[in-house]
């Protein structure tokens, strides 16, 4: 029996994929100049899309929903995926951007402040001389008219981007590239602390940490005051939510 290519987490999608399959799709779409969007998803997405059914209906409604977080990487595998790997941002966002600089695909970053961006810029094509950054653009801290978020769209296919890689934030980054499909003609990716992480602002969990589950907890040590409120908050409901999701589908197997 083939399995379906996806799992309902706490009511959100998360696909059954991995780092080669999702860069794989995503070459494939860029030659095409299709206009795609790629979630990665954890705890907070998935509690954000329990929360309003309206980001929830977009995450489901997106090409691609990796398993970021390592208890969603859990949930699948307590699901029936047994081998699923974590396919996290960060790892993501560099693996994706090798595969760019091998294949002359040109990308496009968006989100962060400024001078982040051109850290980011900077040590992406440091590790990948190959790489073409044609497109790069901070957004600034309000909301977007819609003359200037049609202007970005016509930006980005000017650029000739084929790949972009959106830095926004959860929900925020969601909602966007949502917005933009069909406008945009490149595939975006949702990776959120990728940039700060791979511009040398912030420092990545250790590996031992990530294995754990642990890796909110790091990040909730180095950035407490923006981030308790969000983990308090989202953490204890999802793993309340997961257990029962757990056992009423054994008891269902079991009737």
């Amino acid at each position: 029996m083939n399995l379906p290519t996806h799992e309902k987490v706490v009511g959100m999608r998360v696909d059954a994929t991995t780092f080669d399959q999702v860069i794989d799709d995503v070459l494939r779409w860029s030659t095409n100049s299709e206009s795609r969007y790629v979630c990665v998803a954890n705890v907070h997405m998935a509690m954000e899309a329990h929360d309003d059914r309206s980001f929830r209906s977009l995450v489901d409604a997106a090409d691609i929903v990796t398993p970021d977080g390592m208890p969603l990487v859990w949930m699948l595998r307590k699901l029936g995926r047994k081998d699923q790997p974590r396919v996290n941002g960060p790892e993501l966002m560099l693996r994706l951007s090798k595969a760019c600089a091998e294949q002359n695909v040109p990308i496009g970053l968006i989100g962060g402040k400024p001078d982040v961006l051109q850290d980011l810029a900077k040590n992406l094509n440091s590790q990948f001389p190959e790489l073409k950054i044609v497109y790069k653009f901070s957004p600034p801290f309000r909301t977007l008219t819609t003359e200037e978020e049609a202007e970005i769209a016509r930006q980005v296919q000017d650029s000739g981007a084929k790949v972009l890689f959106v830095g926004l934030g959860c929900p925020k980054q969601e909602r966007w590239m949502a917005s933009k499909r069909g406008k945009v003609p490149a595939v975006m990716l949702g990776v959120g602390a990728a940039f700060d992480i791979h511009a040398g602002r912030t420092r990545e969990a250790p590996r031992l940490w990530q294995k754990c589950g642990m890796e909110w907890f790091y990040r909730l040590l180095t950035e407490p005051k923006r981030l308790w409120k969000r983990y308090f908050k989202h953490n204890p409901r999802f793993m309340a939510m997961a257990i029962w999701q757990l056992l009423f589908k054994r008891r269902i197997e079991r009737s």
